[in-house]
């Protein structure tokens, strides 16, 4: 069990982290339909709305709260994050409340405040609002992937593309119960777990590039080939790992070296989307979406009690 104050500094962190992962897959699932499945626009619009007034409440707490560790990460907010939004907004005309950005941008580290009285009951709150948001975020993706599996809506994200972002929430639903529970396991423990969630999203992180670049990137997409091998053995690895309860030390240590190398090609393919130098069909906020998801898993690499 953890104390109230990693209690409170877990939870803020979580939920920046993650509550911007929800919004924007409402962003990329709302750019998939087309005119005539308004209903569905309409559904993502509106949640990714809550979403971002859930962020605007936690960044509004969050001052002086928030750990180095995780400012520094670039987990958070990137240098690209502002460019990627204003870009994808001017390609589909879906609104993104910026000013959530330009606060994180200047969001100060952990100032060891003290923790006043109200905090406590107040994240408790958030909590449970995040719950009930992801809760129904998860019912909606699941429409949208059931329909999609059944022919009867057409989006143009992947299905497991879908898949993807339903397990990314599933996840965060689980850490968030975590939270409630007080159960550290979690939160600070369970690497090799971690290990085998995110080796496998970073390895549909890679297939995703490789499908979504236009043919003639053949470089890129031969990139994108070696990654997503390299992160499928890691995955492998790390769940034989975790199911003999092996040593962990050297599939954690491969795993970091991996995740640095998609690092450099997520970095350089959403430069390049910036500059309109790749040809695609990548929404420049999904570049920059995958690359903060990378960013949080090597820290979660490098801290010696993942958080």
């Amino acid at each position: 069990m953890f104390s109230k104050k990693e209690y409170i500094k877990y939870s803020l962190e979580y939920n920046l982290f993650f509550g911007r992962l929800m919004k924007e897959h409402l962003i990329f699932l709302e750019s998939g339909f087309s005119v005539k499945n308004a209903e569905y626009i309409l559904e993502a619009d509106t949640l990714k709305s809550e979403f971002e007034d859930f962020l605007l409440h936690i960044i509004s707490i969050a001052n002086g709260y928030i750990s180095k560790d995780v400012l520094v990460s670039k987990e958070l907010v990137t240098p690209y994050t502002l460019e990627t939004e204003n870009i994808t907004q001017f390609y589909t005309g879906i609104c993104i409340n910026t000013n959530i950005t330009e606060m994180e941008m200047t969001l100060p580290e952990n100032k060891h405040l003290d923790y006043y009285n109200n905090l406590f009951n107040e994240i408790q709150m958030i909590n449970s609002n995040a719950i009930n948001l992801v809760e129904r975020a998860i019912d909606y993706k699941s429409k949208v992937l059931s329909n999609v599996l059944g022919c009867k809506v057409l989006n143009r994200n992947y299905p497991s593309l879908l898949e993807h972002m339903l397990e990314e929430a599933e996840f965060y639903l689980e850490i968030l119960h975590a939270l409630e529970n007080f159960n550290e396991i979690p939160i600070k423990d369970e690497l090799v777990k971690k290990e085998v969630f995110w080796n496998h999203i970073m390895e549909e992180h890679s297939l995703f590039i490789r499908g979504l670049l236009d043919p003639e990137e053949e470089d890129l997409i031969d990139i994108a080939n070696k990654l997503a091998y390299e992160f499928e053995k890691l995955a492998a690895v790390a769940r034989e790992v975790l199911d003999k309860n092996l040593p962990h030390e050297k599939i954690t240590k491969k795993s970091k070296e991996a995740t640095k190398d998609i690092i450099e090609f997520k970095e350089a393919s959403t430069e390049g989307l910036i500059k309109c130098e790749i040809k695609s069909i990548i929404l420049p906020l999904l570049a920059d979406h995958i690359l903060r998801e990378a960013y949080h898993y090597l820290r979660v690499l490098k801290t010696k009690k993942p958080k």
